[in-house]
């Protein structure tokens, strides 16, 4: 059963919400400083590409939960800075344009990860005492509570993409 809450800002999903929110600010704050002319979207599109290779745009976009327009936009900035290709390919007897890293972006990929590590490290240890505030076991269950939490939403959402 659900704790009975008054108010919204003493909900679940407005503590998710405003986690989230700070997450994203300091994602912007983070890829700002550290100057590789790479944002946030594009670090995302980048490991996609990287994880899933020779994806089409089509299943880009649903993996990193953006339209197929905005996905297109991030895909010709990566492009022009040369850390992807796109190829055309086949797939189910059509032709599709899928994309590749190239050398470049996997260097630009690999420099940002190592700081975002060390980023991310900083934010799960308590400075003054150089301990984690959460422990892996914590972890891993608030990922499986916002899996179910995800997978309640995703019967409620139409995601359209």
């Amino acid at each position: 059963m659900v704790k009975n809450t008054e108010r919204f800002t003493d909900t679940f999903y407005y503590d998710l919400e405003l986690t989230t929110k700070f997450l994203r600010l300091f994602s912007v704050e983070f890829f700002k400083k550290l100057n590789t002319k790479l944002s946030q979207d594009e670090y995302v599109t980048i490991e996609t590409i990287l994880c899933n290779a020779g994806i089409c745009q089509r299943d880009l976009a649903k993996i990193i939960l953006k339209d197929r327009a905005n996905t297109g936009k991030i895909l010709n900035v990566l492009e022009e800075k040369g850390y992807i290709t796109r190829f055309v390919d086949m797939k189910n007897n059509r032709l599709v344009r899928k994309m590749g890293v190239t050398e470049k972006g996997k260097e630009v990929y690999d420099d940002v990860t190592e700081k975002l590590k060390i980023a991310i490290n900083k934010i799960m240890e308590d400075e003054k005492h150089k301990k984690l505030i959460i422990s892996d076991e914590e972890i891993e269950h608030v990922r499986a509570v916002l899996r179910k939490f995800r997978e309640n939403l995703k019967q409620l959402v139409d995601i359209q993409i």
